[in-house]
């Protein structure tokens, strides 16, 4: 049998595995080990699989990772992150919606300290739901922001994503991360400015909230959050720097995020099980992941596909922006089914020599890859940020309720996609001073 075709046929066994509820990882471990062995046969295969899986596990950027997940996890039950929405709403309430870009702004915040859009949606949806649905604020307002600026959190630096990304696609993970602040804040502000512009044209949707407060309570609260932004800084400004590596800046995270916990009286021995536990079992399953995609490739590289891949783009002779519009139409059909690291490690090793024939810039296509990612993290029919803002809530809001509001977001990420493939520096101008 011809290489290519069990390569067809694989990837048709993975889509049937996935469709039948297996998980990613063991599905992409049997068809890949399958594809092997029928190409190779069965010494070479089990060599194969050997000396990939110490090639990965041997990989310096990926040891980013499992830092990153610990820092968060330190912020997360020390109680950094306690404080955000509190900070947001004193200083943003009076705006109109002034309760929805406060939780706008704090998620978005959250979810640059834990790395993990399902993590953070899931947090602040306990802690700014409930206050927002008290003030009067529409169930499809307050629990839509929460879903959708949860997914900024795969922009800001720390980002698994971006790390996992560098590493498949041989790319400098420090340049990546830096390449998705802009676009991140950049997401941010256009949420907020969708939000002031939909409750001033429609006060309804979010009653003012009479709240006063003093200058001195504002500055107050500012104490209470100032390690959050500390610690993206330290991240962010010791990678922009050069001081130290993306891995260098994720255990050095760490290590301030420990401090910072044992500084406010916070530390316990629960506090550090927990932390741990939640890091390990983490890393684990997106390592096994990784693992099973890095077999994926190599069975893509023995079928021959990259090259014919590259053939037929020649043939058709298909510009830069019409290759970008193939990769949100795919995103945008795998992100209704799939979760974001299987999206991005199945697609990678068919799209990377794609993008190698017309000489794209990786670094850009990074953050348009990783956009893609999360918006389909809101799409339905499976939308993972919206059903875990369902789960939190249970009964209180309908799901149809939470999509229409996200319904709105999604048209702002029209408008985004649109400046960030028009102005292509927003993301590299960063990365560019880096070198």
């Amino acid at each position: 049998m011809e290489p290519a075709t069990v390569f067809l046929i694989a990837l048709l066994a993975l889509f049937v595995l996935l469709a039948v509820r297996m998980p990613i990882a063991f599905a992409l471990a049997i068809v890949s080990a399958g594809g092997i062995l029928v190409i190779r046969g069965p010494r070479a295969a089990l060599a194969m699989l050997g000396s990939e899986t110490h090639d990965f596990a041997a990989h310096w950027t990926l040891s980013a990772i499992p830092m990153f997940l610990l820092m968060g996890a330190f912020a997360f039950h020390g109680g950094l992150t306690t404080s955000l929405f509190k900070a947001g709403r004193i200083w943003l309430s009076r705006l109109p919606g002034g309760l929805a870009v406060a939780t706008n702004v704090a998620t978005a915040m959250f979810a640059a300290s834990s790395g993990s859009s399902l993590a953070t949606s899931a947090a602040m949806t306990r802690l700014a739901a409930p206050e927002m649905l008290k003030a009067g604020y529409s169930p499809s307002l307050a629990t839509s922001v929460i879903a959708c600026s949860g997914t900024i959190g795969a922009l800001i630096p720390p980002s698994i994503l971006f790390v996992v990304y560098a590493w498949y696609a041989e790319q400098h993970v420090g340049m990546l991360l830096m390449a998705g602040l802009l676009p991140g804040i950049l997401t941010a502000v256009i949420y907020s400015g969708l939000i002031i512009i939909r409750c001033k044209i429609n006060p309804s949707l979010a009653p003012a909230v009479d709240d006063h407060f003093t200058w001195a309570e504002r500055l107050s609260v500012l104490r209470e959050i100032w390690p959050i932004p500390f610690l993206i800084l330290v991240v962010i400004g010791s990678i922009y720097g050069g001081f130290a590596t993306a891995t260098e800046a994720a255990a050095l995270g760490s290590v301030a995020t420990l401090l910072l916990v044992i500084m406010r009286g916070d530390f316990s021995v629960t506090f550090f099980k927990a932390s741990v536990n939640d890091a390990v079992s983490s890393s684990a399953a997106l390592f096994f992941v990784a693992l099973a995609a890095a077999l994926f490739s190599k069975l893509l590289a023995l079928s021959g596909i990259p090259p014919i891949i590259g053939d037929l783009i020649e043939q058709w002779d298909m510009s830069e922006l019409q290759l970008v519009f193939v990769v949100i139409a795919l995103y945008l059909v795998l992100g209704m089914f799939l979760d974001p690291l299987g999206i991005l490690l199945i697609t990678l090793p068919i799209l990377l020599p794609a993008f190698d024939v017309l000489d794209m810039n990786l670094i850009w296509m990074g953050v348009i890859i990783v956009k893609m990612i999360e918006i389909g993290l809101l799409t339905p029919p499976v939308g993972l940020n919206v059903f875990v803002v369902k789960g939190v809530l249970g009964d209180q809001v309908p799901l149809r309720a939470i999509f229409g509001g996200v319904m709105w977001f999604l048209v702002a990420e029209v408008f985004i996609m649109a400046l960030l493939i028009a102005f292509p520096q927003i993301s590299l101008v960063l990365p560019n001073l880096m070198n």
